[in-house]
């Protein structure tokens, strides 16, 4: 194992967040990401707030922080065919996982009773 992380996310936060400003999932996640919150309908600010503690569990992981080199929008998070979540690394996110030796970063989410939570293993 190279990295673990794990994070917590309150999801009437992202609620708020996606009604008071008009840019905030454009600024913070993919178009891929974006489509996919959107299709969830009511249960949409639930998954944003998934896949922000993704994003954040991900840095944790790395040893790294916003700021540091790596966009939020270098990390997506996307769903197989079963629902299934998984990382999608471009630029410096997928750089700084093959910097470490690193062959793949695992990635668990759950939401229940207004949290969101994600953990990320990188290996």
């Amino acid at each position: 194992m190279k990295g673990l992380g794990i994070d917590l996310c309150g999801i009437d936060r992202i609620e708020r967040a996606i009604a008071q400003n008009d840019r905030f999932l454009e600024r913070w996640y993919t178009p891929a990401e974006r489509a996919y919150i959107h299709s969830r309908g009511n249960a949409g600010a639930q998954s944003a707030a998934a896949m922000f503690a993704a994003k954040e569990a991900f840095l944790k992981a790395l040893g790294a922080g916003i700021g540091q080199g790596i966009t939020l929008a270098q990390i997506s998070v996307e769903h197989d065919a079963l629902g299934a979540p998984h990382y999608a690394l471009t630029g410096a996110a997928q750089q700084r996982l093959l910097e470490l030796g690193a062959k793949q970063a695992w990635l668990s989410l759950t939401h229940e009773n207004g949290m969101a939570a994600a953990v990320c293993v990188i290996e």
